[in-house]
């Protein structure tokens, strides 16, 4: 499909550059799909009055780490000042890494992170550059590996917000907090899955309280979920591979959720991703581990889940061509058109959507 056809008119006063306190006071865009696309303005807080017991919420509980990396490139007497954005580990002591600039960067180059005194034995944090890829993209090589380099990371690095935050303002104390999920908890994101943001503790016990589960899978998001969409036709896109797991024991329950009539609610479009690339061509989830590209555009059906919770999203992304493949991409321009002229807040920090697929009425 031709990625104009996903364009739309966004004023730069709808990105949110905070979130809403509390999260689960965000409004929140009821889409029901289907004839006149219904819609409705409602807050996150009203999630348990639209769902049904019986119902199951999909959740990723991956943990954002501190993924920008600033640091120095050490070539024989010269130093120059590098950045990166981890995105993607290769190895206990590897990470896939875009580069900024990656011009000034080539195979064998030393860099140095930290400041004396302030991480791990030797008070900095050295790596080399092992390779070098397209897009600005490196392989980083640490000395360090293991817990010793998660610890290093720990020290050395900062929260990576997504570009059209970090371009407007720096990332702050607030944010080690807010750019985190609840119920983060296997580490290893460098993006957050920014549905998620929008659950409070006292939200989730709700939900219980309504008769409807909750279940976790894990997707690593990478850096590569900000990268814009460069070809003019969705065919010639080629998407970044995150690694993620679904247990035996979640693929069991979520077919226990459809045998008894239940609906399977996605938690942000990162959970759908991990469970559409576990789900075999008749909707049944299976257990998975590993690496997933997986691009869900229009025309391709989706049949893990019967709902989606997810942010607004950026023009001529590949996270709007999911949500109109989910629920038809008419209804989604007329959803986002009524976001836009109703002042819902965009993007990572923004408003939330509940969408409903498109067979769903």
């Amino acid at each position: 499909m031709r990625v104009d056809l996903f364009d739309f008119e966004l004023p730069a006063d709808r990105i949110a550059l905070r979130p809403c306190h509390p999260r689960d006071a965000a409004r929140m865009l009821v889409v029901r799909p289907g004839e006149g696309c219904r819609l409705e303005d409602r807050i996150v807080r009203d999630l348990p009055d639209l769902l049904r017991p019986g119902d199951a919420l999909v959740f990723n509980d991956t943990r954002v780490i501190p993924a920008e990396l600033h640091g120095v490139r050490h070539r024989g007497e010269a130093r120059t000042p590098v950045a990166f954005t981890l995105h993607k580990r290769e190895a206990g002591h590897a990470w896939r890494a875009f580069a900024r600039p990656a011009k000034r960067l080539k195979p064998g180059d030393r860099l140095r992170f930290g400041e004396g005194g302030r991480v791990c034995f030797l008070g900095e944090v050295w790596a080399t550059v092992a390779e070098k890829g397209e897009d600005g993209q490196v392989l980083l090589a640490f000395d360090f590996s293991g817990p010793d380099l998660d610890e290093a990371i720990q020290a050395v690095g900062t929260v990576p917000l997504p570009p059209y935050i970090s371009a407007r303002r720096p990332a702050d104390a607030e944010d080690l907090t807010d750019y985190q999920t609840v119920y983060a908890r296997q580490e290893g994101a460098v993006a957050a899955p920014t549905a998620g943001l929008h659950f409070t503790p006292e939200l989730l016990d709700r939900l219980a309280a309504a008769g409807i589960e909750r279940h976790f899978v894990t997707l690593h998001v990478g850096a590569g979920t900000f990268l814009p969409v460069k070809a003019d036709d969705t065919d010639r896109h080629v998407m970044h591979a995150e690694w993620g797991t679904v247990s035996p024991e979640t693929a069991a329950a979520l077919q226990a959720v459809r045998a008894r009539g239940g609906r399977i609610v996605s938690v942000g479009t990162t959970s759908l991703r991990l469970l559409e690339s576990a789900c075999d061509e008749t909707g049944r989830i299976h257990p998975f581990q590993g690496d997933t590209a997986i691009f869900i555009t229009p025309g391709r059906p989706v049949r893990s889940a019967d709902a989606l919770v997810t942010n607004f999203h950026l023009p001529r992304s590949t996270l709007f061509m999911l949500v109109s493949a989910f629920s038809g991409i008419d209804c989604m321009r007329r959803a986002y058109g009524h976001a836009v002229s109703h002042g819902y807040r965009f993007y990572s920090y923004g408003d939330a959507s509940l969408l409903f697929r498109a067979e769903e009425s």
